[in-house]
């Protein structure tokens, strides 16, 4: 295993740290999830064993997979990160994962229906397409509103707050105002919990008030290509 996991979350950690000083944040206000898609349950296991407990999938089947694998570390944690189908919930339930990509009321009512069969309730984010781009999933901001009424009036979900993926700029400082919009918007609507800032960009994040970083590169190395 040539990529060190353990020194790259240090230096993750230590960029987390530096980015909450300059803002005047606790380093605990923050919350870090390794995104763990396409990585080993071995890569995930180091960094269990490094400290982290949070983990991020972006495939239903991939996180029902590994959250059996390792179902013998008592209180690892899962978050679902990706594009989630409504016939692919139970493989999330599964893993007793939140999900944070709630993007229709659709999706946030199947979701409280299947909780509801084990009398559960399941922590939600709505995922916002800040910048409007087309390849991306998430609503509208000016969804957000009816999304944000319709989430709260189900009685088995837990509206947290919002999530999104800021467009790529080459000068990570291009996503602050992203991040600035995303935070005006939760605020508005008493959420406290942002999803946002990556790899890239998460200083700005930070700085911009994210409350929860989804970093993968940074921590497993680049991915293996995906199998078919």
């Amino acid at each position: 295993m040539s990529h060190d996991v353990a020194a790259a979350l240090d230096r993750v950690r230590e960029r987390i740290a530096l980015a909450c000083q300059r803002s005047g944040r606790e380093p605990g206000s923050v919350q870090l999830v390794a995104v763990s898609k396409g990585h080993s349950e071995e890569l995930i296991r180091v960094a269990y064993d490094h400290g982290m407990r949070l983990f991020g999938e972006n495939y239903a089947q991939e996180l029902a997979q590994k959250a059996a694998a390792l179902s013998d570390l008592p209180d690892i944690r899962w978050r679902f990160i990706g594009h989630l189908q409504r016939n692919k919930i139970k493989l999330v339930e599964r893993a007793r994962a939140t999900v944070d990509t709630v993007d229709s009321s659709k999706l946030a009512e199947a979701i409280s229906a299947r909780a509801a069969t084990r009398g559960a309730t399941v922590e939600v984010l709505v995922q916002v397409n800040i910048g409007e781009e087309r390849q991306k999933s998430g609503c509208k901001p000016d969804e957000v509103p009816a999304l944000i009424d319709a989430a709260r009036a189900l009685p088995n979900v837990s509206l947290r707050g919002l999530m999104t993926v800021a467009p790529h700029f080459e000068d990570p400082e291009a996503t602050r105002p992203i991040f600035a919009d995303l935070r005006r918007l939760a605020e508005a609507h008493g959420l406290s919990e942002l999803s946002m800032g990556m790899t890239h960009d998460l200083e700005q994040a930070v700085e911009e008030g994210s409350t929860m970083l989804r970093i993968g590169t940074a921590i497993f190395g680049p991915r293996p290509a995906r199998q078919p």
